[in-house]
């Protein structure tokens, strides 16, 4: 086949966006058990059912004893404001930020929270700043993986056994698709919609025992709404850690991620979720490799993020609309541009919910659109 002929093997699943991201292979809605639907999320099937959405979430990810998972509304978002406004001002918090959201986490902490003791560590997007900057006796907060970026953390090394202070991650586009070091991760936030391909709208809250150490013993200094607060006389809510959510959640959103769950059990547990994302990523190296105008935004290569793959192309931003737009009228490859933030380029989402064959099936039809574009 010439570069520029139109290949005729399509992805089986053209969903690619990084959020809400592809339903796991072989999905169906009609699989779901939707007992608990129409019956209160406080009943004993409601209870049960987001029990479950705890319970088995801590038994995946085998997650140190003591940990804490909890659901909490506003997608990962909710839950990594839900943490800065309740423990954030007793000591100095060190942030670090290399693209979107990491960027609004230092926002809130300026321009909302007003913390006068703040340290920010920047990179431009496809680099990470120095995370050995990181001070033992400070808070800290940083994104493991940047989803706009598609530049991880490779390890964390850089965080202190010793530390006196709190590190708080937003692991959203991380946590299955990545191997997490709890013991050094105090708190860590997430959202069903990312690796999973859940749905959108909830949180999952992951505590230490530093961390609810913490909230039991510390006060801020401002108001806290009722959907932030964990605390009640001095002592944890522990039943937010059990399924009893602060506010509503659908239940039906609770079945899927259930079923997300029992999906991940079933392919062999975290270790086999982790190797899928992994295994996707190693065919889109092959790409780039072979071809001089691709390459990740990411600049080094052990930070090159499994989930979120960003590339750059040797095109002109306006040349790149053009290749999502015909991938996507093409049914090849949805939402895959680049986040409005972020240089032109792609997006492909590499989770465990894709399907190797199908990234395989894709890249014919890049070489294809970039022939056209560039004609």
């Amino acid at each position: 086949m010439t570069v520029n002929q139109r290949p005729t093997i399509k992805p089986a699943n053209p969903n690619f966006s990084s959020g809400p991201c592809s339903k796991r292979p072989g999905y169906d809605v009609a699989s779901l058990d939707i007992a608990t639907l129409g019956r209160s999320h406080r009943s004993s099937a409601g209870k049960v059912a987001l029990g479950r959405a705890c319970t088995d979430t801590a038994e995946i990810l085998g997650l140190p004893e003591g940990y804490r998972v909890g659901v909490v509304p506003a997608s990962d978002t909710g839950a990594v404001e839900m943490i800065m406004w309740s423990v954030l001002g007793q000591r100095p918090v060190d942030i670090f930020a290399w693209e979107s959201f990491g960027s609004g986490w230092l926002t809130d902490a300026t321009k909302q929270l007003k913390l006068e003791e703040l340290n920010s560590y920047t990179a431009d997007y496809g680099l990470l700043p120095d995370m050995t900057q990181a001070n033992p006796d400070h808070d800290c907060i940083f994104t493991w993986n940047g989803t706009t970026a598609g530049v991880k953390v490779p390890n964390a090394d850089w965080i202190s056994d010793e530390r006196t202070g709190l590190t708080i991650c937003d692991a959203t586009s991380a946590v299955f698709a990545m191997e997490m070091p709890w013991e050094k991760l105090d708190v860590v936030t997430y959202s069903w919609q990312k690796v999973l391909g859940g749905e959108g709208a909830h949180g999952m809250l992951i505590l230490s025992p530093r961390a609810v150490e913490r909230l039991e013993s510390y006060t801020p200094a401002w108001p806290l709404p009722k959907i932030f607060r964990m605390t009640k006389g001095g002592k944890l809510i522990e039943g937010i850690f059990r399924g009893e959510t602060i506010n509503t959640p659908s239940m039906l959103c609770v079945a899927d991620y259930l079923d997300a769950l029992d999906w991940v059990r079933s392919i062999g547990g975290l270790p086999a979720a982790i190797a899928k994302s992994e295994a996707n990523l190693e065919v889109l190296k092959g790409f780039v490799e072979a071809r001089p105008w691709a390459h990740f935004l990411a600049q080094d290569a052990d930070q090159i993020s499994n989930t979120s793959v960003c590339l750059t192309l040797d095109l002109e931003p306006d040349q790149v609309k053009q290749i999502v737009k015909l991938l996507d009228a093409e049914g090849v490859a949805y939402d895959i541009g680049a986040y409005r933030d972020a240089p032109a380029g792609l997006r492909i989402w590499c989770g465990a919910t894709v399907e190797q064959s199908d990234i395989e099936a894709l890249l014919p039809w890049l070489d294809w659109a970039h022939a056209e574009v560039s004609q």
